[in-house]
């Protein structure tokens, strides 16, 4: 979709609108993020949704950009929630359980009455009003891609922080995806407090790891 698309699609559904997605769902290590960001459209400036034209899947913007555009959507939204669960809890609980409750508590923290609720393709746990679960939706909706780039700002952050405590694994590079670098640091130094156990992973094979 082109740039005011994503906002004519959240206005299409109502004048206040929240959107959820999270990030590091994939990732070998590290938190999985959650975020919920909530737009009151009839609130803002054409300055404002001038701004949010800009807006678009977070993986397809530069680090610099997503910064920038982090800094403008607190500005823009009416409220942001940010929600992070750690390896431990995803090994206990489970990845997608963990990211559905996520993404719904994202959603509780902002929704207030009579806004529309809008997640990134999956069906959010324990929302008491309904939600729509929009299909590559950091692509298709302003409030979702905005949600997008506050949890992967937020995440990147974490990770590039923990990097120093860990500085064999490179963390700030790959922020915790399963890329060669980051499997060779696994099989050369073995995992760390925040790797995720229950992760079935060929860099994992020579341990003995206990989720």
């Amino acid at each position: 979709m082109e740039s005011f698309e994503l906002i004519e699609f959240d206005r299409a559904r109502g004048t206040r609108v929240a959107g959820a997605d999270e990030v590091g769902r994939g990732c070998l290590a590290g938190p999985i993020v959650a975020a919920g960001v909530a737009f009151d459209y009839d609130k803002l400036s054409d300055a404002d949704l001038s701004t949010l034209t800009s807006l678009k899947d977070s993986k397809k913007l530069s680090a610099e950009r997503r910064e920038m555009l982090f800094g403008e959507i607190t500005r823009i939204a009416s409220s942001v929630a940010l929600i992070s669960r750690s390896a431990t809890y995803i090994d206990q609980m489970g990845l997608h359980r963990t990211n559905l409750h996520c993404l719904g508590t994202a959603l509780s923290r902002v929704n207030t009455s009579g806004t529309v609720l809008l997640s990134d393709g999956y069906m959010p746990f324990g929302l008491e009003d309904p939600c729509e679960a929009v299909v590559k939706g950091d692509a298709t909706s302003a409030a979702i891609a905005a949600a997008s780039i506050i949890a992967k700002v937020s995440r990147d952050r974490y990770m590039n922080q923990i990097a120093a405590a860990y500085p064999d694994y490179g963390f700030d590079k790959h922020v915790g995806y399963a890329t060669p670098v980051h499997r060779d640091a696994i099989i050369e130094f073995g995992p760390t407090p925040i790797h995720r156990r229950s992760f079935a992973s060929t860099a994992y094979e020579q341990f003995q790891l206990v989720a």
